[in-house]
C-alpha cells in the first residue's frame, strides 16, 4: 500500500500539479511518512495513503485562496492544510495556530526544514487570538462542527474576509445549526464547493463563507 502511495507521489500528474513546489511537497511527504505516526500526527492506516487522502486533499483548497495575502490555519496539527498552503502560496503570509505543544514543535521543524519564510507558528487556541489577527482568509481541516468552527474562525477575519474550510460530504447538515452564529457575524450564504487536483484523486468538499 505504501508503494502505491509512493507511486502516486512520484507520478507525472502530481509533479506537474505542484510544479516548482514539488520538491518541498515531496520532502513534507517524507517527513510525514517517516515521523507522522511515531509523533502521533496521523494514524497508522494513514501512512500508506498520504498523497491521496491528505496532501492532494489539502491542496484542493489552495485555488480558493488565490486572492488572500494573509491566511490563518486553525488547528494546524500535522500541517494539513497549513503547510501545504504555505508551500503553494509563498507570496502569502500563513499563520499556523495550534494548541498542542508537540504539534507546534513539529510545525516549526517542518517550516525550517522546508525553508518556508512565509510561515509563522502560534501556540494556542484560535479563541485566544480573537481581535489579535485580521486575516484575508481562515482555513481548517477536520477541526470541529461548523457552528463551533464559525465561532473560532470568524473573529480572526477582516470584514469581507473569507472562511474557506475543508469539510466532509455531509457538510450541508451542519449549516442549519450554524445559522445563528453566522448571522451574528453578518456572514454571507455558505457556499459548498468542489475541490479537485489531479485525475484519479478524490474530489474534496470545501465550504466558503464571507464575513460581513
Amino acid at each position: 500500500m505504501e508503494r502505491d502511495d509512493e507511486q502516486i507521489g512520484q507520478s507525472a500528474a502530481v509533479r506537474d500539479y505542484f510544479g516548482t513546489h514539488y520538491a518541498a511537497m515531496y520532502r513534507f511527504y517524507e517527513m510525514l511518512r517517516d515521523q507522522g505516526e511515531l509523533r502521533g500526527l496521523i494514524g497508522p492506516r494513514e501512512v500508506g495513503r498520504l498523497w491521496d487522502r491528505h496532501l492532494l486533499n489539502s491542496a484542493a483548497v489552495v485555488p480558493y485562496l488565490s486572492s488572500a495575502r494573509s491566511i490563518v490555519d486553525v488547528g494546524s496539527g500535522a500541517g494539513l492544510p497549513g503547510i501545504v498552503i504555505a508551500v503553494q502560496r509563498p507570496d502569502a503570509e500563513v499563520i499556523l495556530v495550534e494548541p498542542m505543544e508537540r504539534r507546534v514543535a513539529w510545525l516549526t521543524e517542518v517550516s525550517e526544514e522546508l525553508e518556508l519564510q512565509n510561515v509563522e507558528v502560534r501556540h494556542g487556541r484560535a479563541e485566544e487570538y480573537d481581535g489579535a489577527l485580521e486575516a484575508d482568509a481562515v482555513t481548517s481541516r477536520a477541526v470541529a462542527a461548523l457552528s463551533k468552527l464559525v465561532r473560532m474562525s470568524m473573529p480572526l477575519l477582516r470584514p469581507g474576509g473569507e472562511m474557506v474550510v475543508l469539510k466532509g460530504r455531509n457538510v450541508e447538515r451542519e449549516i442549519e445549526p450554524a445559522l445563528k452564529v453566522l448571522r451574528r457575524f453578518k456572514a454571507s450564504e455558505p457556499e459548498i464547493l468542489e475541490g479537485s487536483t489531479v485525475d484519479g484523486a478524490e474530489a474534496t468538499t470545501i465550504l466558503r463563507v464571507r464575513r460581513g
